[in-house]
């Protein structure tokens, strides 16, 4: 708490979340009079689509996330707090955390999205998802494991099992993972002596009638094909029913899989409900077109926790990077024209500018969106990894990320096959003497 007083204290603006809004907006504040509260549950700003390739120990965890700290180190009106905001309440203008109050004058909620099991929320022990880096390192030790307990299995159906990986949800996420988990096994068999690692299964469950429903026919189209060149088997229209420690029921049918993984459905942080204000079906507060909550213009929310049309098309802002950070930037230029300008009155209606969908299926596999321009194989792979390197946040992660890919690229090894990390799912077949 500063020593100043009330009448001399500076506009207080609270940042919930350091993800891709809460840090464009941040960075709009920069040359403001204005004190800025950064909140994060996590210290460190989290690229999350690149979450994946941690998941198939291609990055480390440490190629995808920066300190917050560092990232504004140089913005001496922010300050960062690490903890969990617990409640908002809009009436008093205080948010909680850790049962402590803290005031502010204007409130931005980015608190993100976590996985969404449509109910089940039972599944998450034999399914993980994949939002945090400790999700993503939990799925890669699960991942390497599978071979280890195939390595010792004597069980020809035991083995199969052990080698038998299931994807659930057919969106960018679902499909990269999947290429990637195939990669992987098909370039792993030199490393084993007693499983041939080349016989494991991928199976990607996807519920509609195509994968990447977010793109074009085409591209998705391009990217079935793309998948099952590197052996992944794709179940459409699909709907998984039960899941559990050995695999997965879809239907009347059963598929035996020590390793499920869920790319199905997501749901916005639960902060939003302390909000009292309408949600939609996923959680998402239901915002003005200015981003801000009904009745608090003071208040906005953007990115995954906000269910926002686009001024321009009246389309929904999709729950993407690019989306989160647009919203951020609009919402940290309102704020510092309305401390900064007394006069200044127009908010206007936030409009989403679709950069276009980039997803990769592998090596050389990729499909691209990109206004009406629609691209596969090699041409659309190098403009993911371009775009993807161009925004991740410090130099380093920069350099770390073009050496891994181009190690990966030219020599087909993954640098980051760690097994880390302690719990109850261990290799359970110690080998037998003969």
């Amino acid at each position: 708490m500063t020593k100043q007083s009330k009448k001399e204290r500076k506009p207080r603006v609270v940042i919930v979340g350091g993800g891709f809004g809460g840090v464009a907006a941040a960075k709009k504040l920069k040359k403001t009079d204005v004190e800025v509260i950064l909140i994060d549950r996590r210290n460190y700003h989290l690229f999350q689509p690149l979450l994946y390739q941690v998941a198939t120990a291609a990055l480390n965890p440490s190629d995808i996330a920066a300190p917050i700290r560092k990232i504004f180190r140089n913005q001496k009106n922010l300050r960062s707090v690490l903890g969990a905001v617990e409640r908002v309440d809009l009436s008093q203008k205080k948010v909680y955390v850790k049962g402590q109050p803290m005031r502010y004058d204007y409130l931005v909620l980015a608190a993100g999205a976590t996985h969404s099991y449509f109910g089940n929320d039972q599944w998450s022990e034999h399914a993980p998802g994949l939002k945090t880096l400790d999700d993503a390192t939990e799925i890669r030790r699960r991942f390497l494991l599978a071979f280890e307990a195939a390595e010792v299995e004597t069980d020809p159906q035991a083995r199969e099992a052990c080698l038998t990986f299931v994807v659930v949800g057919g969106g960018p996420t679902g499909c990269e993972m999947a290429g990637a988990m195939a990669e992987v096994a098909r370039s792993i068999p030199d490393d084993f002596r007693q499983v041939d690692t080349k016989t494991a299964r991928v199976i990607l469950i996807q519920s509609g009638d195509r994968i990447l429903k977010s793109f074009p026919d085409e591209s998705s189209d391009d990217a079935y094909d793309q998948l099952k060149e590197l052996g992944v088997e794709i179940m459409l229209r699909n709907r998984v029913t039960e899941v559990r420690a050995d695999g997965v029921m879809c239907g009347e049918d059963f598929i035996a899989a020590n390793n499920v993984f869920w790319a199905a459905g997501v749901k916005a942080s639960p902060i939003g409900e302390s909000l009292g204000v309408e949600l939609d079906r996923s959680g998402r507060v239901i915002v003005e077109p200015d981003l801000s909550v009904p009745a608090y213009p003071k208040v906005f929310v953007i990115g995954d926790q906000a269910s926002a049309k686009s001024a321009k098309t009246g389309e929904p802002v999709p729950g993407v990077a690019q989306g989160a950070i647009q919203g951020g930037e609009y919402v940290g230029n309102i704020i510092r024209h309305e401390l900064e300008d007394d006069t200044w009155v127009e908010r206007g209606e936030f409009s989403y500018f679709d950069k276009g969908n980039l997803a990769t299926i592998g090596r050389n596999k990729a499909v691209a969106d990109i206004r009406g321009f629609k691209l596969k194989g090699f041409p659309a792979w190098f403009i993911w990894v371009a775009v993807h390197v161009l925004f991740l946040v410090n130099f380093r992660s920069k350099v770390s990320v073009i050496f891994s890919w181009a190690w990966t690229y030219i020599f087909g090894s993954r640098g980051a096959r760690l097994i880390t990390g302690k719990s109850d799912y261990e290799v359970k077949c110690p080998p037998k003497d003969e």
